[in-house]
């Protein structure tokens, strides 16, 4: 029996241009091309796309999940690894949950908020972590870069910062409203939300060519962006990653 790529899209929930996306990286190639030209998927190509789904609910990189499904790559041990990063994710926000569960508790009942009760509301936010992210900062884009990207940061104010927090979400959504809308990578009018997102950027550091194209990888491999990304659309983060290198190679150098 076979399907259409109509039908998998409404059995998995995955619209056809991403089934497409997965054809076009070798990652889920269909049964068979009719002689319509529409893909058609068999019982075999359904395993497969189940696996992909697993994985990528497990925040994998499709790359990660190329090797793993293409190049007999230890399924279990890649899974073991990402099982072990999601565990420690998930104490890291128990242990914020926590601390604002203390917060909301002591507010509501109008302790007196002294110096020394309100050490707890800190408990969770690290500094092991940040460290953490700041090692791996300087790692991919350096030092230097990273000190300057601090002192941006601690000398904005919090009305800058929530601007920030307001103009990120604005290019999101319209980069949402592109993929609904089936804009291609490459049109101007997702260079121009583009352009916002590096006007953004700029407010931290000045990236070139070759860190906004890393960065757009970051955006859709690490699995910490990953979700974020893919709580706002299922498609968000490839179609940052794509259009990240289409606009680099269009405006920067």
């Amino acid at each position: 029996m076979a399907w259409s790529i109509a039908q998998v899209a409404r059995m998995s929930k995955v619209t056809s241009r991403t089934l497409r996306h997965y054809d076009d990286i070798g990652l889920l190639p269909p049964a068979w091309i009719g002689p319509n030209g529409y893909r058609y998927y068999e019982r075999d190509q359904l395993l497969r796309l189940q696996q992909v789904l697993l994985m990528r609910q497990l925040g994998l990189g499709l790359d990660v999940i190329t090797e793993v499904v293409n190049d007999g790559r230890d399924r279990v041990e890649a899974l073991r690894r990402h099982h072990r990063s999601l565990v420690a994710e998930r104490d890291r926000f128990q242990r914020l949950a926590d601390t604002v569960a203390k917060t909301i508790e002591e507010l509501e009942r109008g302790d007196d908020m002294a110096t020394g009760s309100v050490a707890h509301w800190f408990e969770g936010i690290d500094s092991e972590t940040q460290a953490r992210y700041q090692a791996e900062a300087a790692q991919r884009w350096g030092a230097e870069a990273v000190a300057r990207a601090n002192e941006r940061v601690e000398g904005r104010t919090m009305e800058q910062h929530e601007q920030s927090i307001r103009e990120w979400t604005d290019t999101l959504g319209r980069l949402v409203e592109f993929i609904e809308a089936g804009v291609p990578v490459d049109d101007p009018r997702v260079f121009e939300a583009l352009d916002g997102h590096r006007r953004w950027l700029s407010a931290y550091w000045e990236p070139n060519r070759e860190s906004y194209t890393g960065l757009g990888d970051l955006y859709a491999d690490d699995p910490r962006f990953r979700r974020s990304f893919d709580k706002t659309h299922p498609e968000l983060a490839e179609f940052m990653r794509r259009a990240m290198v289409a606009y680099a190679q269009a405006r920067m150098s």
